[in-house]
């Protein structure tokens, strides 16, 4: 199966997770085009001042990677920054949140959630 950028949903969210301002985001892949047990898989693009807030994965696990920009991470209570090629993954029962701290420049990250 190939998928054409055209054919994707992309939606805008505001205060995600609590987070600050918006998340663009664009499914590259919905449930049901997959065999797997995933229930996102997502690319999100934050903007300057942009968050995900702080949230605990319960029955899941999150990645992501950083495709572009400079990330502000908090890894289940450690804040390290995060750049394009680096990846992270929040556990069954971690914390984390994600933020575009920059003053300039866009945070593009892949994020796919795997359930258990």
């Amino acid at each position: 199966m190939v998928k054409s950028a055209k054919d994707m949903k992309e939606n805008v969210r505001v205060a995600m997770r609590g987070g600050d301002g918006q998340v663009i985001c664009k499914d590259f892949l919905d449930k049901g085009e997959y065999d797997g047990n995933a229930r996102l898989f997502s690319t999100l693009t934050l903007e300057p001042g942009c968050s995900i807030g702080k949230h605990v994965h319960e029955n899941e696990e999150e990645i992501f990677y950083v495709l572009q920009g400079v990330a502000t991470y908090d890894d289940d209570g450690t804040v390290v920054k995060m750049y394009p090629g680096d990846s992270c993954v929040c556990r069954n029962g971690q914390s984390h949140s994600i933020a575009n701290r920059e003053a300039e420049g866009t945070l593009t990250v892949v994020a796919v959630i795997l359930t258990l």
